[in-house]
């Protein structure tokens, strides 16, 4: 059972992926690294300053006298330690220690003023106005002492946050275009080499990276070679045809003119059959890959087909779409293929049907007959070129030189598609699916 991948399977995803990753990491670790340890080194050691003035209050606190001299001396010493101090307090302490969940030195604050002062009241860093006020209790009464929080604790990381936040996206952002930059020649060079597949020639110019451009010219200088290898093998083939044609039209001439018997009718079919044997290896070999690509009604192009099959007496229905979009395809390639499978449900059944179904990116013709079929363990064989399964595909009954199909799935592979054999469900004969690539 093949494992289900959770990565992205295009390559911009991927590098994307690669991209990304690494500036989580970055970014976790920092703020892990130098927010949690530097911000609360730096709130511990400011808050332990302020703690030694607080203790200091308390000591002289303790030391005096009377309450009133306890408070003109606390006066005294708060004015130069930028301090309010009330003695004894006029306010209740509060219920429970209170932070907002955003801040991440609020709880240093309280935790070292925990380990400073051991008796002191709860701490409310929630509401006031930038102020902290301590409540500790003294032998004069409670004490308070109202602190500027910015004197306790570090400013809290929120603009680090969002300057690191800000950044990263900016850099995403300049990353992706470079990225789709670089994938584009890519993506391109993958399109240019896949309508070629489909006999389809679009002008492309290397471009992007010097490895891009590499792939690009090699993919140009193989397309060169391949073009020139179809070209020379089809005018290979033109003088092969012609060579091949001139003697045969001497003998059925020159059978034509001997006297008419059963010896003379055997050979004329004999040489009917080189003729015909020729034409389909012919059609076979040059497998119209040089036919341009063009839009065509795939509806009108299967009508022609089964109107001409009819012509001739045979029994072909049609089914499409009503309303079919054009399609670019090389028309005579389609033609031949179509002329194929439905000669070979005829020659094989009594009659045929034809249908045609589209989809977004494809495009298919159902050929069914009500012949004898083709068992599933040697459909794959029937696509072999001169594959003949059965007596029934004799030349001397009426059957093919074992073509049709290769020569179908041929011109199937050449569109991006293929050819597919089944079993009629309606006919009960040999369904054949022609797909093609729109």
């Amino acid at each position: 059972m093949a494992r289900k991948s959770f990565l992205p399977r295009g390559l911009f995803g991927r590098a994307a992926l690669i991209l990304i990753v690494p500036i989580v990491t970055i970014q976790l670790v920092v703020s892990v690294t130098f927010i949690q340890r530097h911000f609360e080194r730096v709130t511990q050691q400011l808050t332990g300053g302020v703690a030694a003035e607080v203790r200091l209050l308390l000591e002289e606190a303790e030391a005096a006298a009377t309450v009133g001299a306890a408070a003109a001396r606390l006066a005294q010493i708060a004015g130069p330690l930028e301090v309010e101090v009330v003695l004894p307090a006029r306010s209740a302490a509060p219920a429970a220690d209170r932070t907002e969940w955003l801040d991440l030195s609020g709880r240093v604050v309280i935790r070292t003023l925990r380990e400073e002062f051991p008796a002191l009241e709860p701490v409310d860093l929630v509401e006031g106005d930038g102020m902290v006020r301590l409540h500790h209790p003294t032998r004069w009464g409670e004490m308070v002492v109202t602190i500027n929080r910015a004197r306790m604790s570090a400013t809290n990381p929120h603009q680090l946050l969002v300057l690191m936040i800000v950044t990263s996206v900016l850099m995403t952002v300049i990353a992706y275009l470079f990225l789709s930059n670089q994938l584009r020649p890519i993506a391109r060079l993958a399109r240019v080499a896949e309508a070629f597949g489909k006999g389809q020639v679009i002008p492309y110019h290397p471009r992007g990276a010097t490895e891009v451009r590499a792939a690009g010219h090699a993919f140009l200088d193989m397309r060169a070679r391949i073009e020139r290898q179809i070209e020379q093998r089809t005018l290979m083939l033109s003088g092969v045809s012609h060579d091949l044609r001139t003697p045969l039209t001497r003998l059925r001439l020159g059978l034509a003119m001997l006297p008419e018997d059963e010896e003379t009718r055997a050979l004329l079919g004999d040489v009917a059959e080189m003729e015909r044997l020729v034409d389909e290896f012919l059609s076979f070999a040059r497998g119209d890959a040089t036919e341009a690509v063009e839009p065509v009604d795939p509806a009108a192009l299967a009508r022609r087909v089964v109107e001409n099959a009819q012509r001739v007496g045979g029994r072909v229905a049609f089914h499409a779409p009503d309303r079919v979009p054009a399609v670019p395809l090389r028309p005579q390639a389609v033609t031949r293929a179509l002329e194929n499978l439905v000669n070979n449900g005829l020659r094989y059944g009594r009659r045929a049907e034809v249908a045609l179904e589209m989809g977004a990116n494809w495009l298919r013709y159902t050929v069914e007959d009500d012949g004898p079929g083709i068992p599933e363990a040697r459909r794959a064989e029937a696509v072999v070129p001169f594959s003949r399964l059965d007596a029934a595909r004799d030349p001397n009954r009426g059957g093919g030189v074992g073509l049709g199909l290769s020569i179908a799935a041929d011109i199937a592979r050449s569109h991006g598609g293929e050819l597919r054999l089944g079993r009629s469900e309606t006919l009960g004969g040999l369904k054949a699916e022609l797909l093609l690539a729109r």
